[in-house]
């Protein structure tokens, strides 16, 4: 129960407050607390992977603690349905992971929406947020030296500059500078640019949406019920605790990043078995990929295809699987 509370609760918890102190002492050395980046980060980096192992944990003990205490047998004396016995542990698992997850997500989503920064920095440059292409193309036109200079683009322009590390605009030795450029000219190119990065621009934001935070509310609540249910079922399996945690762990952390990115040949459709692939297929837009499960956001190298509807198959296997291993375990054990 601890080790649920400090991973669930304690580490995003310590983390914002740590960030709010530091904001609210060197706001000009430390940035806000809150916002977009913040949230993607903890919720796919953090809770999602994290959530996982704990839960699993969890579940491992759920499925051996009895049998390693000596008071299966008593469970068994009672007369009571072996198979009873085992699935009145799901919920009863689900009712302690589940609200864990959601108290330490909803501080998340708390501190990241009311914590936000008060400006939208892309690139290093400050631009106004939620912008549609032309509304974009507008802004880039109104500020065009912060565009051109300031903003990526992949192509020829009129004037090389850069903004230095002091915010200012700088132009290299050599190079005609921005007066020497006409002012038509300059927009053109701040356009060009802007049309280049708004693709990318479109997915930054100041805060997370209300549907982003419900959808990967609910994803992390599923990866943290499918550890549970599938530890449950290992540990009542083997008997044990400790190997099933460490191959719960090795399924999450170490098996799952590298088949659910690198094809191989002939196993392709036995990779599309993997439960994390399967989760991380139905990882909400706008998230980026976690280093367990390999996540569907953007970014990074791409995951193994695979359709929403095989891998809510996977994912429904994997868990009526595992429960009727380990209910059939339980149900031939001697006491």
């Amino acid at each position: 129960m601890a080790a649920l509370v400090v991973v669930n609760i304690g580490i995003p918890t310590i983390f914002l407050v740590v960030r709010l102190v530091a904001h609210a002492v060197a706001p000009k050395s430390y940035g806000p607390a809150g916002g977009y980046d913040i949230f993607t980060s903890l919720v796919a980096g953090v809770m999602y992977v994290f959530g996982f192992i704990v839960a699993a944990t969890l579940g491992c003990t759920a499925g051996s603690v009895d049998l390693t205490d000596g008071m299966f047998r008593h469970l068994v004396i009672t007369g009571r349905s072996r198979v009873a016995l085992y699935f009145a542990r799901i919920p009863a698992g689900l009712a302690i992971i589940l609200p864990m997850v959601a108290v330490g997500f909803t501080i998340v989503c708390a501190v990241c929406v009311f914590a936000a920064p008060a400006k939208l920095s892309y690139d290093g440059v400050t631009v106004p947020s939620g912008l549609t292409l032309t509304g974009f193309e507008s802004w880039a036109a109104q500020h065009p030296k912060e565009a051109v200079c300031g903003l990526p683009y992949n192509g020829p322009l009129n004037v090389p500059c850069f903004i230095g590390p002091n915010g200012r605009i700088v132009t290299p030795p050599g190079t005609s500078g921005l007066k020497q450029v006409s002012t038509a000219t300059l927009k053109a190119d701040a356009v060009k640019v802007a049309k280049q990065n708004y693709l990318q621009y479109s997915r930054t934001f100041l805060y997370p949406s209300t549907s982003l935070m419900v959808k990967a509310g609910l994803w992390i609540e599923l990866e943290a019920a499918i550890g549970f249910i599938v530890g449950l079922g290992l540990a009542s399996l083997m008997g044990q605790r400790t190997v099933a945690v460490v191959l719960m762990i090795v399924l999450e952390v170490v098996l799952t990043p590298i088949f659910s990115r690198t094809a191989i040949p002939h196993l392709i459709n036995a990779q599309r078995g993997l439960v994390g692939l399967a989760t991380a297929h139905l990882e909400p837009g706008g998230l980026p990929r976690g280093i367990g499960g390999g996540g569907g956001g953007s970014g990074g190298l791409q995951l193994i295809p695979e359709s929403t509807t095989v891998a809510v198959c996977v994912i429904v296997a994997w868990l009526v699987g595992w429960t009727a291993l380990g209910a059939w375990r339980m149900a031939r054990r001697d006491a």
